[in-house]
């Protein structure tokens, strides 16, 4: 079992990342293996609506998101970390979740979702659901916690600092593993849950 994690901040090694370890460190005792991506310093497009993903089966700038794309398939879970820029995630990160979740060829229902977001001071909870709006749209579970997955502080020190912080990402990442392990369990004994599809309407027809 496997757990995606993806680092939207462009500093390697700060709160964002401190974040997401701290997540790493118990899907990793639960026999859970996670895998970082940094992708906040990494040069990304936004999305053109070429639609060429739906014929190349992949998105038409062949960058990161391509790269990612595989390993989000393979994946069981998916942890998506962000700073907090303006009250929103950073746009780099955006730009790559719009593109990898749209050219996507495969179907990501059911693998288990969070975010977590890195703040000064504020912007948190707007950044937060700015993000988990990927998964809702996806069939991917949202792992929940006991507040919502932010963490506080100017550096990766500031962050283990904050003890709520790191108590809530700590069990997100908890919940986390046991929804995996349940939802793998559920699937050998009742079969996956029937999944609708054909009907795309507008608000004109």
């Amino acid at each position: 079992m496997k757990v995606l994690l993806i680092n939207g901040s462009p500093h390697a090694k700060g709160c964002t990342h401190t974040a997401l370890a701290l997540a790493a460190e118990v899907l990793n005792r639960e026999g859970i293996e996670t895998e970082e991506i940094q992708v906040g310093n990494k040069d990304v497009r936004g999305c053109i609506s070429c639609n060429r993903c739906r014929e190349l089966g992949k998105c038409v700038f062949d960058d990161i998101v391509n790269e990612t794309a595989p390993k989000l398939a393979a994946a069981d879970g998916l942890i998506v970390g962000s700073p907090v820029y303006y009250g929103n995630p950073n746009g780099t990160v955006m730009s790559f979740l719009q593109r990898l979740f749209y050219s996507k060829n495969y179907d990501l229902h059911m693998k288990v979702a969070a975010s977590v977001v890195s703040c000064r001071r504020g912007g948190n909870s707007a950044s937060f659901e700015a993000l988990n709006q990927f998964f809702g749209i996806s069939g991917m579970p949202t792992v929940p916690s006991t507040y919502w997955n932010d963490v506080h502080g100017f550096s990766a020190e500031d962050v283990l600092r904050d003890e709520e912080g790191v108590q809530t990402v700590r069990n997100m990442a908890a919940n986390m593993a046991f929804l995996i392990k349940a939802i793998a369990a559920g699937k050998d004994a009742f079969g996956a849950p029937e999944v609708l599809r054909g009907a795309f309407t507008h608000f004109i027809r």
